[in-house]
């Protein structure tokens, strides 16, 4: 791929596999090359609802105008889940700080009862915290949750037509408990925190990142080795990438991007919020036979080999969690040194 391909990231339609036949099957192959080529796209056309979209960015925004007191009363600290707020620089991305604040929600379940013999990633499963200075945060969050979930498990059976599997053929691995988790994000200007790392560069965990950006740029993503093209902010869509998981499952044939966030300019800031869908945590990740010719062109999962993939899912999005935050990891889960 020439740099001059990846200039910028492709445009595609999802409203388009509701147009007729022919329409449909260039919109599959348009979704397989960006898939594979770069990992990254920009999603019009996606049926989300626009009102909901506004609503859930004032209410972020209000969220981070909130004291430190308030958001510090939903800390991640209180919870073994890894939901709630981290202070900028909290979160480490390869053992660096992320220079943004942050409010991580997941799907609202209870608890899994815990014995001596319960793996320790069934310990992610149950409830948010939820700041009540902000008591219209929860509904909307949660609304907004299930209409992503809606929307990307649509997606991914295109994905799976476009890859001329059945059009079922990752259900198994989400079924009724699919792992939805929301970011809401700040990042504040770099004069006030000295570093130009937002976020530091990383792939996704996952099958599919959904992210909803303000005007602000900072979005990078490294098309080819060494060299990154701005994601910057289109009005109506949303950015979407490939996860670790769907590379995985495709031996590469799919295209987990590395990708990263600089910190904005001076007097600015950026708000951002992400959805990821990934698999329930109980699912391990087959290795799904392609056709010959997609096959051929495979690549192979490119795992970092200080960060290594993982096919069952608990375990490796467990792992990540307490990388990336090893407070939580030694309030908590003291018993597992070995994944940090």
């Amino acid at each position: 791929m020439s740099t001059a391909v990846a200039a910028s990231l492709p445009l595609l339609d999802l409203s388009r596999l509701d147009g007729g036949q022919a329409e449909r099957t260039v919109f599959l192959t348009e979704l397989r090359l960006a898939a594979r080529d770069i990992g990254f796209f920009y999603l019009a056309g996606h049926g989300v609802d626009s009102q909901l979209l506004d609503q859930v960015q004032r209410l972020s925004r209000e969220f981070f105008a909130l004291s430190d007191a308030q958001k510090q009363a939903v800390a991640m600290i209180n919870s073994p889940h890894f939901r709630g707020y981290n202070r900028a620089a909290s979160e480490l991305t390869r053992g660096q700080p992320d220079w943004r604040e942050q409010f991580d929600i997941g799907a609202e379940r209870a608890p899994l009862p815990q014995t001596e013999r319960t793996p320790a990633w069934t310990r992610l499963q149950g409830p948010n915290q939820w700041p009540a200075e902000l008591p219209g945060l929860k509904p909307a969050l949660l609304r907004w949750q299930a209409a992503m979930t809606a929307m990307s498990l649509r997606l991914l059976r295109a994905f799976a037509e476009a890859l001329s599997l059945p059009a079922d053929a990752f259900d198994p691995l989400y079924g009724d408990k699919p792992n939805e988790h929301i970011k809401l994000i700040r990042y504040p200007a770099r004069n006030q925190t000295g570093s130009s790392q937002g976020v530091g560069a990383h792939k996704d965990s996952g099958f599919l990142s959904f992210l909803l950006q303000d005007r602000q740029k900072g979005l990078q993503v490294e098309v080819e080795e060494g060299h990154w093209t701005d994601a910057a902010p289109v009005a109506g869509t949303f950015v979407v990438n490939i996860g670790e998981l769907l590379e995985l499952a495709t031996n590469g044939y799919l295209r987990a991007t590395v990708h990263r966030v600089v910190s904005p300019p001076a007097g600015a800031d950026r708000l951002s919020i992400a959805f990821f869908l990934g698999a329930r945590l109980d699912a391990v990740v087959p290795l799904f036979e392609l056709p010959p010719a997609l096959a051929a062109q495979a690549r192979g999962p490119a795992s970092d080999p200080r960060n290594p993939l993982l096919r069952d899912v608990g375990w490796n999005y467990l792992k990540g969690r307490l990388r990336s935050h090893p407070d939580v990891a030694q309030r908590y889960y003291p018993d597992i040194p070995a994944l940090l």
